[in-house]
C-alpha cells in the first residue's frame, strides 16, 4: 500500500499522463501553419495566389532538351545516390530498434570431461563426464516504453531521411534548369557578338571605303575597328563560359563533360516565358517544403528521445529461461528424463548512477530546444526566399519589357545614324554610339530574360515544387 503513492508521484514528475506535453514543457514553441500570414506580399497580377505550384514545373518552358536533362540528372546524379544511401542507412538503423522488441535467443552445447583430486580430504580420484544442449532466452519487457519511444525516434530520423532524399531531388531540378538556362544565355550572347560582328565589320569596310575616296577621316576608320575588335575580344570568354557550363552540367547529370558537350554544343534560344505564376498560401510551405518537413521529423524524433531518456528512472524487467538436455552418456541425451528447464523473471532497478540520466535528460531537453529553434529557422528562411523570388520574378517581366523596348529603339538609332552618316549629315559618332548601345542593349536582353528564368526555377524551388 505504502508503494502505490510512491509510483504515483514518480509517474507525475517524470509527466507519463501526457508525454508529448512532457517532451515540450520549458522549450520554445514552433512555428505553426496558424501563425503564419495569410497572404504573400508579392502577390500581384504577376505572381498570383489561387493556384498550387506545379511539381514538374519545367514541363512548362516546353524545352524537351530541359526535360531530358532533369530526367537523366535523377537517374543518374551522384547527389542523389548519396541520399539513397543515407536513407538505407536510416532504414536498417530503424530495423535494429525493432530489434529490441523480440527475445534474443540462442543455443548452447558442449561436452565436459572432469577429473576429481583424491588428495582433498581423504577420497579417491574420479572421473566424470557430460553431455548438454540448450536453448537460452533473454526478453526485456517494455512495460513503460522506453524501446517504443527509441523506435519512434529513430522511425522519424528514417522519415527525416525521405525528406532529405525529396529536398536533393528538388534542388537538383532546379540547379539543372539553372545551369541549362545559363548555357543558352551564354551561347545567345555569343550569338549576339556574332552577328554585332559582322555588322561592326560592315561599318569598317564603309569607313575604309569613304577614306579612300576622302569621304571619312582615317580616325573614323580606327573608331570603327575599336569597336568591332572591342566586341570580337569578347567571343572567348564568352566560349570559357560555355564550355565551364556544360562541365557544372555534366557533373549534375553524372556523366563527363565529352558527353555533355556533344548533345549540347548546338546553340538554341531561351525559353520566352513570361507567364502568371501560381503560388499558392504561405501555410503550404510547411506542407510542401522537403527541408520543413525534415525538421519537423527531426523534431519528433529529439521529442522521443527525451521520452525514452526520462524512462531510464523506471525499472526494467526481464524474462529469461532455458530449456534443454544435459546427460553424462551421449546416448542418453535426448530422452524425457535428461531434460531440464529455467523460468526466470527479473527486475533492474538502477537508483543513483552519478546524476548521468539527470543530465541524459538535460540534454535530451537542450537537443530538442535546438532542433525547434533549427525548425523556426526553417520556416522563416523560406517565407524569406519565397518572397523574395516572388518580388525578383516580377520585377524581372517589367525589365524585360522596358529592356526589349530600348533595343528596338536602339535598332533603329544605328538605322537612322548610319542613313544621316553616309549623306554627310551626321558625324561618325553618333554612329559609334548606336552601335555600342545596341550591343549592350541586345546582350542586356538576353541577360535579362536568362534571369527571369533563373529567379522563376528559385521561386519554384521555393514553394516546394520541384519534384514528386
Amino acid at each position: 500500500m505504502k508503494t502505490l503513492p510512491l509510483w504515483g508521484t514518480l509517474f507525475a514528475w517524470l509527466g507519463w499522463a501526457s508525454v508529448t506535453s512532457a517532451q515540450t514543457a520549458g522549450s520554445p514553441a514552433a512555428i505553426s501553419p496558424a501563425t503564419l500570414p495569410e497572404a504573400w506580399v508579392g502577390a500581384d497580377e504577376v505572381v498570383v495566389q489561387t493556384l498550387p505550384v506545379e511539381d514538374a514545373w519545367w514541363t512548362g518552358f516546353g524545352d524537351a532538351t530541359l526535360d531530358s536533362l532533369i530526367r537523366l540528372a535523377m537517374q543518374q546524379n551522384l547527389s542523389v545516390e548519396t541520399a539513397i544511401s543515407r536513407m538505407e542507412q536510416a532504414r536498417l538503423n530503424l530495423n535494429i530498434e525493432r530489434g529490441a522488441f523480440l527475445p534474443s535467443i540462442g543455443v548452447n552445447g558442449g561436452w565436459t570431461r572432469q577429473q576429481t583430486s583424491g588428495n582433498t580430504g581423504g577420497g579417491s580420484r574420479s572421473w566424470s563426464g557430460q553431455y548438454n544442449l540448450t536453448a537460452n532466452m533473454t526478453w526485456e519487457v517494455d512495460l513503460f516504453g522506453s524501446i517504443r519511444q527509441r523506435v519512434k525516434a529513430q522511425r522519424e530520423q528514417f522519415l527525416a531521411s525521405e525528406e532529405e532524399y525529396r529536398g536533393v531531388m528538388v534542388a537538383l531540378c532546379a540547379q539543372v534548369a539553372t545551369a541549362y538556362f545559363s548555357l543558352r544565355q551564354y551561347q545567345q550572347e555569343w550569338e549576339v557578338l556574332d552577328h554585332n560582328c559582322e555588322s561592326q565589320l560592315a561599318v569598317v569596310n564603309l569607313t575604309e571605303a569613304r577614306n579612300r575616296s576622302g569621304l571619312a577621316s582615317k580616325l573614323d576608320v580606327a573608331q570603327a575597328r575599336q569597336v568591332y575588335y572591342g566586341t570580337l575580344a569578347q567571343q572567348p570568354a564568352m566560349e570559357a563560359a560555355i564550355i565551364r557550363t556544360m562541365n557544372q552540367l555534366a557533373v549534375l547529370l553524372g556523366q563527363f563533360p565529352q558527353q555533355v558537350v556533344q548533345g549540347l554544343s548546338d546553340p538554341a534560344p531561351l525559353p520566352d516565358y513570361m507567364e502568371v505564376v501560381g503560388v499558392d498560401v504561405p501555410a503550404s510551405l510547411i506542407r510542401r517544403r522537403p527541408d520543413i518537413r525534415q525538421a519537423e521529423r527531426q523534431v519528433e524524433a529529439q521529442a522521443a528521445l527525451l521520452g525514452a531518456a526520462k524512462r531510464d528512472w523506471l525499472p526494467r524487467f526481464f524474462l529469461d529461461g532455458s530449456i534443454g538436455y544435459a546427460s553424462s552418456e551421449l546416448k542418453s541425451l535426448p530422452r524425457a528424463g535428461s531434460l531440464s528447464w529455467q523460468i526466470a523473471p527479473s527486475m533492474s532497478w538502477t537508483l543513483f548512477n552519478g546524476g548521468q540520466r539527470t543530465n541524459n535528460i538535460r540534454l535530451n531537453r537542450a537537443q530538442l530546444d535546438e532542433a525547434i529553434t533549427q525548425y523556426n529557422q526553417t520556416v522563416l528562411t523560406a517565407m524569406q526566399e519565397a518572397a523574395t523570388a516572388m518580388s525578383a520574378y516580377t520585377n524581372s517581366i517589367e525589365q524585360i519589357v522596358a529592356t526589349r523596348q530600348a533595343f528596338v529603339q536602339s535598332q533603329t538609332a544605328l538605322t537612322l545614324s548610319l542613313d544621316l552618316y553616309k549623306q554627310g549629315l551626321t558625324t561618325f559618332q553618333s554612329v559609334l554610339d548606336a552601335q555600342r548601345s545596341l550591343l549592350g542593349y541586345e546582350e542586356s536582353l538576353v541577360q535579362a530574360q536568362a534571369a527571369s528564368l533563373t529567379t522563376l526555377v528559385q521561386l519554384y524551388q521555393a514553394l516546394g515544387g520541384g519534384w514528386e
